[in-house]
């Protein structure tokens, strides 16, 4: 028993060395190519040159459209009038100038459902003050001292000094530094009693 052992062991590398000598020499020839995509060692991607098609050329449908005059106005241009009157109320954006709307535009409105009440406002109003009501006890606890100011505050009286000064040597007002007013630093025990 132990002399088929022996030679089993010493066959095991034997195979081995020869399966990678035959996986060598297939990689050499045509054939180590279709072993090597079977065995999905390579990648076919395809060629992104001949996947993509073109789009044949279209002509146009109407030969009658005529060119544009120079100096004419261009059809596209909105007067500033009628774009100040658009932004300021949108309805007339949607309103031909003939006053009657389109199919297409009463189908548009008539999709999007009836108005909004007069008295949306004070309705999403009452609806927030149920969703989110007062402080409790324990907010006004822990954030008991208001929330400090944003931005720095400029010394007017400085700054105006500073400006009249710059004014009387001919300088810019931009030269100089603006004088801030700088915050009292707290003490550790200070605004609690």
């Amino acid at each position: 028993m132990l002399r088929l052992l022996s030679v089993r062991s010493r066959s095991l590398p034997r195979c081995a060395v020869l399966g990678g000598v035959v996986i060598a020499l297939t990689g050499c020839s045509g054939l180590g190519d279709t072993l090597s995509r079977n065995f999905g060692l390579t990648r076919d991607s395809p060629d992104e040159f001949s996947v993509t098609t073109q789009a044949p050329l279209a002509m146009p449908p109407d030969y009658s459209i005529r060119p544009p005059e120079p100096g004419a106005p261009r059809p596209q241009d909105v007067p500033d009038r009628q774009q100040a009157e658009q932004a300021l109320i949108p309805q007339t954006a949607l309103t031909p100038q003939t006053g009657q709307m389109s199919p297409g535009q009463e189908a548009l409105l008539a999709a999007a459902g009836p108005p909004a009440p007069a008295n949306i406002r004070a309705e999403i109003a009452q609806d927030h003050s149920l969703n989110n009501p007062g402080e409790s006890f324990a907010d006004r606890l822990m954030f008991w001292r208001p929330a400090p100011q944003p931005g720095i505050v400029v010394d007017p009286t400085k700054e105006a000094q500073r400006l009249r000064q710059n004014a009387a040597l001919g300088q810019s007002p931009e030269l100089g530094e603006t004088p801030i007013i700088q915050p009292k630093p707290r003490g550790w025990l200070e605004g609690i009693f």
